[in-house]
């Protein structure tokens, strides 16, 4: 078994199976914050998702030999003005669970006509390795925000975010279906070509 590992800088265990999900056929082991016995959290401050991204990455590399992903993701509204944006995971109030959010959502967008409802997930991530950033990437993905929820897959918003191209929003896809479309999918597509060609050199430093 390989020696390298990487931690996912995040405490969303959707995003954490997700992830996981994706990089399972590399020679890494994967962690989650839930997964260790961390006390220190990072305090997302960051004016962007790239912010929020290399914050995360750098701030858990302190205590950490290996590889660090810090992720940041989120859902821009064009009709909002790009909300909830970095706030999306907390948009209805500090304690917001992702129903919440959803109803807060669509009550501000109650009899928007359709061409207005135009919005994208956004995806920055950023690896990092012993307080050095390794590399970062950034994917979105466009859509549209329909008036009630469909589907039971996903989690966010993922129940209002309606893709036109497979005429469903991603709460209707399966996983699978998901990941090869979606922001953070496409992000990690790009983040596993960079580790398939680079694992064997952070192994062995």
């Amino acid at each position: 078994m390989t020696d390298t590992k990487l931690l996912l800088a995040t405490t969303n265990r959707g995003k954490t199976q997700e992830i996981k999900e994706f990089l399972k056929s590399l020679p890494v082991r994967i962690y989650a914050l839930h997964d260790l016995n961390i006390k220190a959290f990072f305090e997302e401050k960051g004016r962007t998702f790239l912010d929020n991204a290399e914050g995360k990455s750098l701030f858990y590399s302190q205590n950490w030999e290996d590889m660090i992903l810090g992720e940041d993701s989120g859902l821009e509204i064009d009709h909002l003005d790009g909300a909830p944006g970095i706030v999306s995971a907390r948009f209805s109030d500090p304690g917001a669970t992702d129903e919440k959010n959803i109803q807060k959502v669509l009550l501000l967008m109650k009899d928007v006509p359709p061409k207005d409802r135009l919005a994208r997930f956004v995806s920055c991530m950023v690896l990092s390795r012993k307080g050095e950033v390794l590399t970062t990437i950034q994917e979105e993905v466009q859509g549209v925000i329909t008036t009630e929820k469909k589907g039971r897959s996903g989690f966010g918003y993922d129940p209002i975010f309606y893709y036109p191209p497979l005429q469903k929003t991603f709460a209707e896809l399966a996983p699978a279906e998901k990941n090869k479309v979606s922001h953070r999918g496409q992000a990690l597509i790009r983040l596993k070509d960079y580790l398939r060609k680079n694992i064997s050199h952070f192994s062995e430093s």
